[in-house]
């Protein structure tokens, strides 16, 4: 696996939110110089579910247009879309890009992003079990086709969830994910087997 940099974006490609009330607030898991470990490898299989059963990838991390921070899995219209992990759910409306929109935040530390959902079916605050469905497969926003775009990220920054899901085999990985915050506030994220 490779190490990752990246500069603080908090809601990178979503300028605006039409629904009111905004994300609710969390703890930073990179405040004050400490450092965050997440070891996937360790999650039973009770942990963690894959958000989009039977979904092929249409477009990467990266993909093909610039600040692309999430991987667009499609399976067919109004698809159940399933949280990986358990949470609470800091935003639950639409936002500009995004369209349809859940943010969780897990207690790892780490932050999902399910987007263009046809329907949401969480509200903000709501506490969210691993595999609980959470939104439809939708094409809100600025999507071409129904998808669901998957967004992971630690201290508000985007990785690759490809480093912690095998999306061909709809596995989570046996990695361990260490981050830390840099002087000039970016963050290093870094993901190794063990």
């Amino acid at each position: 696996m490779m190490a990752l940099m990246a500069a603080v974006v908090l809601l990178s490609g979503c300028a605006t939110s039409r629904s009111g009330g905004g994300v609710l607030p969390t703890d930073d898991p990179l405040k004050d110089g400490k450092e965050l470990t997440i070891r996937f490898r360790k999650m039973g299989s009770h942990e963690w579910e894959y958000p989009l059963a039977g979904a092929k990838v249409i477009s990467p991390f990266g993909g093909k247009r610039p600040n692309h921070k999430g991987t667009d899995l499609k399976t067919k219209a109004k698809d159940k879309i399933r949280a990986a992990f358990a949470g609470v759910v800091t935003y639950s409306g639409e936002m500009s890009g995004y369209g349809n929109v859940v943010f969780i935040s897990h207690k790892s530390g780490l932050e999902t992003r399910y987007a263009h959902n046809v329907k949401n079916l969480v509200k903000k605050g709501e506490k969210v079990k691993t595999g609980e469905v959470i939104a439809l497969e939708g094409r809100t926003g600025n999507a071409t086709t129904e998808h669901l775009h998957f967004e992971t990220r630690v201290g508000g920054v985007a990785f690759d969830s490809e480093e912690i899901f095998d999306h061909k085999k709809h596995e989570l990985r046996k990695v361990v994910l260490r981050a830390r915050r840099e002087k000039n506030g970016g963050v290093a994220i870094e993901v190794k087997k063990k």
